[in-house]
Parts: structure tokens; C-alpha cells; sequence
């Protein structure tokens, strides 16, 4: 369908170089974008924007910490002097402490809040101060279903998520004059890197699966048709919303 066709887009995704930042690259590209990785490992960024040249789109790699509102703003400058726009956004870095409540630091606390929200909140003002000259955007913010309920020790993750989730709604409303569209993503368990060990343990397994009606763990592509739809203008009606791609696990 045409309103899935992203020819001519430029498209920004942080936390890029692997995992589901990778595959959402990768959807994206297959639609017609132009792809920036931004992460902070510059040879894998690299490896990532190898892979997107090869199925035949545009792209560099930027070296990125979302933390560091500065960088964000010189990432946002580079991309507009290179191709001149940025169409979407997808806010997808992110970290993890796993740690009870009790025994959580403040470098942890920093750490995962600084990531999750204050990264998703600079990022997307940034982008959007573009997308406002250009009177178009589409930027997607990556929750999860623990900024919906929580979780036993990743009460910072819990609470990060939450924030990006009312940070997507306040978003949408203030930025709907300037047709630029902010939804949200919130996965369950999804199959990564980072999780990889902790799902090759078969009682941890069996507990997660119990959570699921649909009882199998979801793949990165799992998000593909939704990402597609968000980044598409076949989601010009869609602003402010969370989906949740999680099994079933919150039905």
C-alpha cells in the first residue's frame, strides 16, 4: 500500500546497532528510508549502517549518549546538514539496572532515568524543533509493558518507562499543530542480546511464559508492523497513543 511507502523519509533511531533499534532500522529501510543509527559504539553504528546501505538506502552512523543533551543537539545539526530533514524519530536507546528497590544507588537511578526518560525527552524535543520548520514528523518513543505495571527489581526501568508513556500523550498535544505525530511502543519480553541469558534459563522461562497466553517469548520483528504503521502515513490519525506488544500479557 502507499501509505506504508517511506521513499524520500530520513529516519533517526537511537540505540540502533543491534537488537530491536537494529530491526527497526531494518523495517524501516525496507519501506524506502534513509537511516541515521545513532548509538555509542561507533564500529558497531558502522556495522549497522553497512547492513542498511546494502539493502540499497542511505546511511551513516552517529556517535551518541543520549544523556548528554549537547550531543543530542550536534547529532540533530548533523543530520540536517546531511540530508537536509529528519522525518522520523524512533527513541529507542535504553538501559536496565536490575537491582531490589532497597539496594538501588543513585548512579543506577541517573543512569536508567537519564537513558530512558531524560534521553527520550531531549531527543525528541530536538528532532522536533525540526519537524516543526518542516510541518511534518513522526516520532515513536520505545516504553515497555513495566511502565505499565511493575516489576520486581527494575523499580527505575518501571518508573522511566511510565514517564515515557505520559511524556508521548504531553508530546502529542502540544505538537499536533504542527502535524508531527508522537505514539509509543511498549513491548513485553522480547527475545535480545541484552535478555538472551536470563531467557536460557528454563525456570525463568517457564515463569515469563505463564505471563503470556501466547506462550512463546516475541522476536525483534514482532514490532515491525507496528513500527511501519506508526512511521507511515497511514498512522496520520494516530497521536498519543500506546501500543502494547506484549502476547496478551496485559489482557
Amino acid at each position: 500500500m502507499v501509505h506504508f511507502d517511506l521513499t524520500g523519509r530520513v529516519a533517526i533511531v537511537t540505540g540502533g546497532s543491534k537488537g530491536l533499534g537494529l530491526e527497526m532500522a531494518r523495517t524501516l529501510a525496507s519501506l524506502g528510508a534513509d537511516i541515521v543509527i545513532a548509538c555509542r559504539n561507533a564500529s558497531e553504528g558502522e556495522q549497522a549502517a553497512t547492513e542498511i546501505r546494502k539493502i540499497g538506502r542511505k546511511s551513516i552512523a552517529l556517535d551518541v549518549d543520549v544523556q548528554d543533551v549537547g550531543a543530542i543537539y550536534r547529532m540533530v545539526q548533523s543530520v540536517k546538514e546531511k540530508f537536509g530533514k529528519i522525518d522520523i524519530l524512533i527513541n529507542n536507546a535504553g538501559a536496565v539496572s536490575v537491582n531490589a528497590a532497597l539496594e538501588v544507588s543513585e548512579e543506577e537511578w541517573n543512569k536508567v532515568v537519564d537513558t530512558n526518560l531524560k534521553g527520550v525527552f531531549f531527543c525528541a524535543q530536538a528532532v522536533a524543533k525540526v519537524m516543526k520548520e518542516q510541518n511534518y514528523g513522526k516520532i515513536i518513543n520505545i516504553s515497555s509493558v513495566a511502565g505499565r505495571i511493575g516489576q520486581l527489581n527494575i523499580a527505575p526501568y518501571c518508573a522511566s518507562k511510565a514517564g515515557v508513556i505520559n511524556l508521548t500523550k504531553a508530546f502529542a498535544k502540544e505538537w499536533a499543530p504542527y502535524k508531527i505525530n508522537v505514539n509509543s511502543i511498549a513491548p513485553s519480553y522480547i527475545k535480545t542480546n541484552m535478555n538472551e541469558a536470563s531467557l536460557s534459563n528454563e525456570a525463568y522461562l517457564k515463569s515469563v511464559l505463564s505471563l503470556i497466553p501466547l506462550k512463546r517469548i516475541g522476536e525483534t520483528n514482532d514490532l515491525s508492523g507496528t513500527v511501519a504503521l506508526l512511521a507511515s502515513e497511514a498512522s496520520n490519525y494516530i497521536t498519543g497513543q500506546t501500543i502494547y506488544i506484549d502476547g496478551g500479557a496485559l489482557a
